[in-house]
C-alpha cells in the first residue's frame, strides 16, 4: 500500500477520519479524486464509509515523516487536516509545511488568534473553521431565510435577499439586471437553480437574488421578506447593572483584596516578632506572632496576648491592625459570598428577563457553533434567549458580554422551554454537539409549538446529511442542518484551488459562492459564460490587469486567461467548472 501511494501523483492527502473528515472524503471521490486517508485510530464505521468511496487507508499518525512520506507527500495536490483536535491539525499542517512548502495544505483550527497566525506562515495554508462557516447558514434558517445579507466580493458590497413577486412576469421585467440566483415557485413546483433572466414567475414565487447596492429593485415588482433588523433591549434595571458589574469584577477585586490581606498580615508577623516582649522581656515567637495577627485580623481576640505593657508605637500599629484587618475581612467574605451566590442570581434573574421577551429566538446549546450563531444574531439585533445545560460552559461569559440572558436546563424536559418562553419565540436554534439530543430536544420543541409548528422555525444542527435528509422527511423538520456538509465544500474547494467566500441554502439546496482564477491556458480561456452549466452563474468578473469589477457580466462575455470569475451554484456545479478550466482530467 505505501508503494502505491508513493507513486500516485495529484491525489488529496485527508488526516483525521472525524468531524468533517468523512464528508470531505466522500466530495472529494465523487469529483473522482483520488483520496489517502492518514488516522491511526479510525471509527470503525466511518473508515467503512471513507473505504466505500475508494479512499485508501493508511493507520499511521499523520503528525510523524514517515507517515506522510507514505501517504505520497512528494506527489499529492493538497493535504486535508481535519482531526478533532485542533493541536493535532496544527502540528500536522506544519510538518507538511516543512516537508514540501508548496504544498496546498487546508486544516481546521478553531481559535481565531492561532488561525490569524497560521495564515501568516505561508499562503499556500488555508485555516477553516467549522463553526465560523456553518453559523450564518444556521443563523439565516431563524430570521425566515436570512435575506438582506451583506456579500463582499472583491471589496464590492453585495446584498443576498429573498424577494416575493407581487406580480407575474420575467424576471428581467420585474428585477431588470439582478442576479437570480434561484425560484422557488408558491405552488410547490420544482427548484429553479440560477435561472436565467427570461424565466417567467408568477405572483407569490420566492425570487432570491443578488442585488448591488447601486440596484433599484422596483417596490412594486417584489416585496423583500428578509431580516426583521431590531434594536437590542437595553437593560436598565438597576439589580441587572449591579450583577453585571460584580460578576465582571469580582474576580481582580478578590485578587487585590487577598494580596492586602496578605500584606497587612506579614507586616504585623514582622513587628510583632521584632518588637513584642512579654512580662518576661522576651521576644515573641514567629508561631506565636502569626498566631496573633491572624485573632485580631479575624477579631477573634481570646485574650492571650495582649498590648497594654507595649510601647506607644506598637499600641498605635495594635489599632491600624485591628481597624484595616476588620475592613479587609470583611470584604474578602463579601467577595466571596457573591462567588457563591451570584450565579444563582444571575440564572434567576435570565429566567425572569426571559419570561418578558417577545419574538426572541431561543438557542438551545452554547458550543463553538452556538456561540457563533449567537454573535450572529445579535450584530443583526435579534434578541436571543440561550438555554444551556452545562452551568460551567466556558462561553457563558460572552453571552452574558453581549447582554443575552441564559436560562439554565435541559431542552428536553418541556419545562426548561417554558422557562425560556417557547410561546412566544419567533425561532428555535437546537445546536448541542450531540445528534441524539437534538433530535429529542426538536421534537420535544415541536410537540410543545402545537399549532404553531409550522409558523416556528426549528433548526437542528445534524452531523450527517444523509441523517438530516431522514429526520426532515420523517419528523417534518424543514431546517435540519448537517454541519459537516456545509462546511466540507470550504475544504475541498480549497484543496482544489477553489476560494469559497459563502454558503447559503435556498429551500434544501446548499449553495456557494466561490471565485475561480481563469489560467491562461486552461479550459475557460476564451469560451463564453453562456457556455457554463445551466446550474451555474457568474455574478461579477475582474479583468486581468484591470481595476473594476464588471456586474453584472453579459451571457455572451468570454473568459480571458488571469481573469478572476466570482460564481453561484451547487458546489457540484462549481467544481466542474473549475475542473474544466485546469485541462486536467480527474484522477
Amino acid at each position: 500500500m505505501d508503494e502505491l501511494t508513493r507513486d500516485w501523483r495529484g491525489h488529496v492527502i485527508v488526516c483525521g477520519l472525524r468531524n468533517v473528515g468523512p464528508r470531505i472524503v466522500e466530495q472529494l471521490a465523487l469529483g473522482e479524486e483520488r483520496v489517502v486517508v492518514v488516522d491511526d485510530a479510525p471509527d470503525p464505521r466511518l473508515l467503512r464509509l471513507a473505504q466505500d468511496f475508494g479512499a485508501v487507508h493508511l493507520p499511521r499518525s499523520g503528525r510523524r515523516t514517515a507517515s506522510l512520506e507514505a501517504a505520497g507527500i512528494a506527489g499529492a495536490a493538497a493535504l486535508i487536516c481535519t482531526d478533532e483536535s485542533d493541536l493535532d491539525n496544527l502540528e500536522v499542517a506544519l510538518l507538511a509545511h516543512r516537508l514540501r512548502p508548496d504544498l496546498r495544505i487546508v486544516t481546521q483550527l478553531g481559535n481565531a488568534a492561532v488561525r490569524r497566525s497560521v495564515r501568516e506562515v505561508s499562503e499556500a495554508m488555508t485555516v477553516l473553521d467549522v463553526a465560523e462557516i456553518a453559523a450564518p447558514a444556521l443563523a439565516e434558517a431563524c430570521l425566515d431565510g436570512g435575506g438582506g445579507r451583506s456579500i463582499e466580493i472583491d471589496d464590492h458590497p453585495f446584498v443576498l435577499e429573498e424577494l416575493t413577486a407581487a406580480g407575474g412576469g420575467t424576471l428581467r421585467e420585474l428585477y431588470g439586471d439582478v442576479a437570480p440566483v434561484a425560484v422557488v415557485p408558491h405552488d410547490g413546483g420544482e427548484l429553479q437553480v440560477c435561472p436565467g433572466r427570461d424565466l417567467r414567475v408568477e405572483a407569490g414565487d420566492r425570487v432570491v437574488v443578488i442585488s448591488s447596492p447601486e440596484d433599484d429593485v422596483a417596490p412594486e415588482a417584489a416585496v423583500s421578506v428578509g431580516v426583521r433588523r431590531r434594536r437590542p433591549r437595553r437593560t436598565r434595571g438597576l439589580v441587572r447593572r449591579y450583577i453585571r458589574g460584580v460578576v465582571s469584577s469580582s474576580e481582580r477585586q478578590l485578587r487585590i483584596a487577598l494580596l492586602l490581606l496578605f500584606a497587612v498580615g506579614l507586616l504585623s508577623v514582622a513587628l510583632l516578632r521584632l518588637a513584642y516582649r512579654s512580662a518576661s522581656g522576651a521576644h515573641m515567637t514567629l508561631l506565636d506572632a502569626t498566631y496573633f495577627t491572624t485573632e485580631t485580623l479575624t477579631t477573634v481576640g481570646f485574650g492571650d496576648f495582649s498590648f497594654g505593657s507595649q510601647s506607644t508605637w506598637l499600641r498605635v500599629w495594635a489599632i491600624l491592625l485591628m481597624i484595616i484587618g476588620a475592613a479587609v475581612v470583611t470584604v474578602l467574605y463579601a467577595l466571596l459570598t457573591n462567588l457563591l451566590i451570584s450565579r444563582r442570581i444571575s440564572q434567576s434573574l435570565g429566567r425572569q428577563v426571559a419570561t418578558r421577551m417577545r419574538e426572541h429566538v431561543i438557542l438551545v446549546g452554547l458550543g463553538s457553533v452556538g456561540l457563533r450563531v449567537l454573535e450572529y444574531l445579535t450584530a443583526a439585533g435579534q434578541p436571543v434567549v440561550v438555554l444551556e445545560s452545562d452551568e460551567d460552559n466556558r462561553f457563558l461569559a460572552r453571552a452574558r458580554a453581549l447582554r443575552v440572558p441564559v436560562v439554565f436546563g435541559d431542552a428536553t424536559v418541556p419545562a426548561s422551554l417554558e422557562a425560556a418562553n417557547l410561546a412566544h419565540a419567533r425561532a428555535v436554534a437546537v445546536l448541542t454537539s450531540s445528534d441524539l439530543a437534538n433530535i429529542e430536544s426538536g421534537l420535544t420543541v415541536a410537540d410543545l409549538l402545537g399549532e404553531r409548528r409550522d409558523e416556528v422555525p426549528v433548526v437542528l444542527r445534524v452531523f450527517d446529511r444523509d441523517l438530516a435528509a431522514t429526520i426532515e422527511e420523517s419528523f417534518g423538520f424543514h431546517f435540519a442542518r448537517s454541519t459537516a456538509a456545509l462546511a466540507a465544500p470550504w475544504f475541498v474547494g480549497a484543496a482544489l484551488g477553489l476560494d469559497i467566500r459563502t454558503t447559503f441554502y435556498v429551500e434544501d439546496q446548499p449553495m456557494l459562492i466561490g471565485r475561480v482564477a481563469v489560467a491562461p491556458s486552461g479550459g475557460l480561456a476564451g469560451r463564453q459564460m453562456s457556455e457554463l452549466s445551466a446550474r451555474t452563474r457568474v455574478l461579477a468578473l475582474r479583468r486581468a490587469g484591470a481595476g473594476g469589477l464588471e456586474f453584472p457580466p453579459r451571457r455572451d462575455t468570454r473568459f480571458g486567461g488571469g481573469d478572476q470569475a466570482y460564481l453561484v451554484g451547487p458546489y457540484e456545479e462549481l467544481l466542474a467548472v473549475l475542473r474544466h478550466d485546469s485541462g486536467t482530467p480527474p484522477a
